[in-house]
């Protein structure tokens, strides 16, 4: 299984917060799994990191090595269909993230109900 994971997902991951589900960390620490943090939750994580609306030690980009998962990049591609999703949700990282999890036919693991909404992806419900 292909897991995408939702910024805030990371985050709890990487903090070890208690809002992330027990069926959730089984699948994320399964080595049968691949773990995505795309190149978008980082820039996110940057910009939030920078205006004061998260605290963060460290470097995200790290915290991807450090924790076993893999960086994916942000194609073209990505962003153009990211910019044409039929979907009234603003946000660019959560319509990015739904790009790349359509292109990889990766399982987007959010706990995000604008997200869920969408329904054009498969999604691992963490909330």
């Amino acid at each position: 299984m292909i897991l995408l994971l939702d910024t805030h997902v990371f985050l709890w991951w990487d903090s070890g917060h208690a809002a992330l589900p027990a069926h959730v960390k089984v699948l994320i620490a399964d080595a049968a799994n691949r773990v995505l943090v795309s190149a978008g939750s980082i820039w996110e994580i940057a910009i939030k990191r920078r205006l004061g609306k998260l605290a963060f030690d460290g470097s995200p980009a790290a915290a991807i090595t450090a924790n076993d998962f893999e960086e994916l990049p942000v194609l073209p591609l990505d962003a153009e269909v990211a910019g044409e999703l039929v979907w009234p949700h603003a946000d660019p990282f959560d319509r990015l993230l739904v790009a790349q999890a359509r292109r990889l036919s990766a399982t987007l693991v959010t706990a995000d109900a604008v997200v869920r909404d969408h329904g054009s992806v498969a999604l691992l419900w963490a909330g």
